[in-house]
């Protein structure tokens, strides 16, 4: 197999398509979070796909962003940049949740509940140390790193803009979660996924169709005929 150019593009294609499936699957009749429930084999499988989401879709818009670099400027390098540090905080926060929460619970069901409210946009009753400021840069940077990004890819207009447009409006939109408590805040993570899927499908496509584009055959010499003696 020959790795080239054109096989990671599309292979970055299909991470964001599979982060954007797992998460809006991930969301179908998610539990509350809270001490009871971080010790069941569901809670496990649900932040394991939270944490293959965030790698996957680090994978998925590196491919988007290197594949139009020139295209998306400066607008998209700040994009990428805070839409990357994001994805590796949330990751981190989703790493702690299921490694290290469970083994607190008994011994410190409070800090649990804090650490999971503040995970899910609530606000914390103690003192969660750092983790209040790593779970503010995961915010921070999905909110404002999806705005940015979303906008440059659909000023660019290389990948779907609809997607593009769709995942600009929907990253905006999670910031909106504290004074709308009457709707469930999964209502707001279906249309990142959605865009994740639509921007993915999009580069992984137009690789395609790059790879399967006929190679011009070098042009054949034309010969002088030759005078008759």
């Amino acid at each position: 197999m020959t790795v080239t150019t054109t096989t990671l593009t599309r292979a970055a294609g299909l991470a964001a398509v599979a982060a954007g499936l797992l998460y809006v699957g991930v969301q179908i009749n998610h539990p509350h979070l809270d001490v009871t429930v971080v010790n069941t084999a569901e809670y496990a499988v649900r932040q394991t796909a939270k944490i293959l989401f965030a790698a996957l879709s680090l994978a998925g818009i590196t491919g988007m962003y290197l594949r139009q670099v020139k295209q998306t400027g400066v607008l998209g390098l700040l994009g990428y940049l805070l839409f990357s540090t994001g994805l590796l905080a949330l990751l981190t926060v989703q790493v702690i949740a299921v490694c290290v929460l469970p083994a607190l619970a008994l011994g410190e069901p409070g800090y649990v509940n804090d650490v999971l409210a503040v995970a899910t946009g609530g606000t914390a009753t103690g003192d969660i140390g750092l983790f209040q400021t790593l779970s503010g840069v995961a915010g921070a940077g999905y909110i404002g790193g999806g705005l940015l990004f979303g906008i440059a890819l659909f000023r660019a207009g290389i990948l779907a803009r609809w997607a593009a447009a769709l995942l600009a409006v929907a990253a905006l939109a999670t910031a909106t979660i504290p004074l709308l408590p009457m709707i469930s805040q999964r209502l707001f993570a279906i249309p990142v996924g959605v865009a994740l899927i639509g921007l993915g499908y999009s580069l992984w496509r137009e690789q395609r169709s790059v790879a399967t584009r006929p190679v011009p055959s070098p042009a054949t010499p034309r010969l002088n005929p030759t005078p008759a003696a």
